[in-house]
């Protein structure tokens, strides 16, 4: 089965592991195959494995439409869009990139939080009409010193709280899923602490949690007013964790001091939404976990576990 068997890639997959898979399985490589249902169908007729990113919607229909589907390769970690437990009851395994783009995400969210604490990088424009706005620019704050809130103490969450500790920061985090005895804990320096003793205490907040039922809308109004005034928020998670409304209100007031969002409750983010035009906001696309190191080694992960799976089915 193993060359015979067919691996339909429905999003952007690094070249080099095409290639790879190409060696061994029938390679289908369509990155517009998202956009486009009836060709995706048509090419899952007969796939045996099927990867993605965060785009295809792998339930429904989607699932329907694969009867021999046997393995799904996730390029990334977040698994919000793949029916789990439909790929649990028809047998089908679920491979994600577990910590193959931490590095990306945890340098992404240093960078954004020194940008963001120092207020003074976007004035390249005023600077070059002979403008010179030095006094405003001179009251940024510096990163030593300050504490880094991490919701989320899993990988991701681990290596920016090495990264933080590295430029002088202190650490809170808060995590249910990990034990309080864990020695991780101890090993990273970070204090463990509940949600609203962690609001109340840092500097930096970076979210680090899966969008599940618990976490939609965790970061609300009422939450957003726990924070310290002029503390700054970070969301490289999922975009429905934020409140994006109460956020742009809080960025309005003045109570917080910056925030950035690198994903959104919908995706791409609608021309004229909450945020248009909330001050001292940073806005990416989706892009915190890609960076062209980051895209090689998960396009390699995911090449090697799904590979692996498929040759241990035909074994």
């Amino acid at each position: 089965m193993s060359r015979a068997a067919r691996i339909v890639i429905s999003e952007f997959m690094d070249p080099q592991a095409v290639d790879a898979l190409r060696a061994d399985f029938e390679v289908v490589y369509g990155p517009a195959l998202v956009d486009d249902a009836p060709a995706l169908a048509a090419e899952l007729a007969q796939a045996r494995a099927l990867i993605v990113r965060n785009r295809t919607q792998v339930r429904g229909e989607l699932l329907a439409q694969a009867p021999e589907l046997r393995v799904v390769g996730r390029l990334g970690v977040g698994l919000d869009n793949i029916d789990l437990d439909a790929c649990r009851a028809r047998g089908i395994e679920v491979l994600p990139a577990t910590g193959a783009n931490a590095q990306a995400v945890a340098e992404y969210v240093v960078a954004t939080a020194m940008l963001l604490l120092r207020g003074a990088y976007s004035s390249s424009a005023e600077v070059a009409a002979g403008t010179w706005p030095r006094a405003p620019l001179s009251d940024g704050r510096e990163i030593a010193g300050k504490t880094l809130g991490l919701v989320g103490f899993g990988d991701i969450g681990r290596r920016t709280a090495g990264l933080a500790r590295a430029l002088g920061m202190r650490l809170l985090a808060c995590d249910p899923q990990l034990a309080a005895d864990s020695p991780l804990w101890i090993e990273s320096g970070a204090k463990r602490c509940e949600l609203d003793e962690l609001l109340a205490g840092c500097d930096v907040l970076s979210l680090h949690v899966p969008l599940t039922p618990a976490t939609r809308g965790l970061i609300d109004a009422s939450r957003l007013a726990r924070m310290r005034a002029g503390a700054v928020l970070i969301n490289t998670a999922r975009g429905g964790v934020v409140d994006e409304a109460a956020l742009a209100a809080a960025l309005r007031d003045g109570r917080l001091g910056g925030a950035a969002l690198d994903v959104f409750e919908h995706e791409p983010l609608a021309g004229g939404s909450a945020l248009a035009g909330a001050p001292r906001l940073l806005l990416t696309p989706h892009i915190a976990g890609l960076t062209r190191e980051a895209n090689l080694r998960v396009s390699s992960m995911i090449a090697e576990r799904v590979g692996a799976s498929l040759l241990a089915l035909a074994g």
